[in-house]
């Protein structure tokens, strides 16, 4: 694409977005934003993207619009509702949703792009804050290689590893995948904290012999230091998180697939939310152990 002739739009201004469209407006392209907080996209504004105030004020001209907010009923809204951007988007538009998603929601969305002149792609990330600030992304697409194509340029400003899974929907099921792989890896992290300091040792120095070995994961190298040093704060928020868990397992039972660790996994996060932390930083799962409440999760 070149950059001096295409616009672009990017709707969803958060923890996530504000990085990501800030790498295609430091590219040179002129990027229209749409949030629900104009003040988050104030930053944006400054550096020279355009305000715009609703996605249907955004679509028209747009050669690519990225999404990235927070629930799939926020992603059927932007997408299918009546000033969404199937209704609103100029002909050839290429939409491509980054919210972390239902599978089902994507392959619909494609089929209703498709009939209206439209190209969609599901393209979740993973990373969190870190990647989406250093560009190092993981981007799962679902979507045709054309489409792909046409786009892949594009991702390759925010992201690393950006891979192309399969038709409408692969990008969603990629990343239900990361996201039951990494509650194995978080939790276990936090069980061996807290089994390590049970035993009387020091927490950091098991890290310091775990951490490059075969049990070393980026959650036990980069999250449990966050935990010891009581820093919840979000680069992945407990409430979305949460979300994630619960599309996968729905999907999981529609494939009537038995996975026992996920189904733990969100209980334990539903539970740490009901607590009040759906705000926090996935870490705070390690509160659970901290404080004692775990036991509720299992009774």
């Amino acid at each position: 694409m070149d950059t001096s002739k295409d616009t672009l739009g990017f709707i969803g201004i958060g923890v996530m977005g504000r990085s990501m469209a800030g790498h295609l407006v430091k590219a040179g392209y002129r990027i229209k934003v749409f949030s629900r907080s104009k003040e988050k996209a104030l930053p944006l504004i400054e550096q020279g993207a355009e305000w715009a105030d609703s996605p249907a004020a955004l679509a028209p001209g747009c050669s690519a619009i990225f999404t990235m907010v927070g629930y799939p009923t926020d992603v059927e809204e932007v997408y299918l509702g009546p000033q969404g951007l199937i209704a609103s988007a100029s002909k050839g538009t290429v939409l491509v949703d980054m919210t972390t998603s239902r599978p089902d929601l994507a392959r619909r969305i494609a089929e209703r792009a498709a009939a209206s002149g439209l190209r969609a792609l599901d393209a979740p990330v993973s990373g969190g804050d870190v990647g989406a600030k250093n560009a190092t992304l993981t981007i799962m697409v679902g979507g045709t290689q054309p489409d792909y194509e046409a786009v892949a340029g594009l991702l390759s400003l925010m992201g690393k590893t950006i891979i192309l899974q399969g038709p409408a929907g692969s990008g969603q099921h990629a990343k239900m995948a990361n996201q039951i792989a990494l509650a194995g890896s978080l939790i276990g992290a936090v069980e061996a904290v807290m089994y390590a300091r049970a035993a009387g040792l020091d927490p950091r120095r098991v890290l310091q012999s775990i951490g490059s070995g075969a049990a070393g994961s980026w959650q036990l190298n980069n999250m449990v230091p966050r935990m010891l040093d009581g820093d919840f704060e979000p680069g992945f928020y407990v409430k979305h998180y949460l979300k994630d868990l619960r599309i996968a397992l729905d999907s999981a039972k529609a494939m009537k697939l038995a996975l026992p660790m996920l189904v733990s996994a969100e209980r334990l996060f539903a539970l740490l939310q009901d607590k009040g932390y759906g705000d926090r930083g996935t870490q705070a799962i390690y509160l659970l152990y901290e404080l004692g409440l775990v036991q509720e999760a299992a009774g």
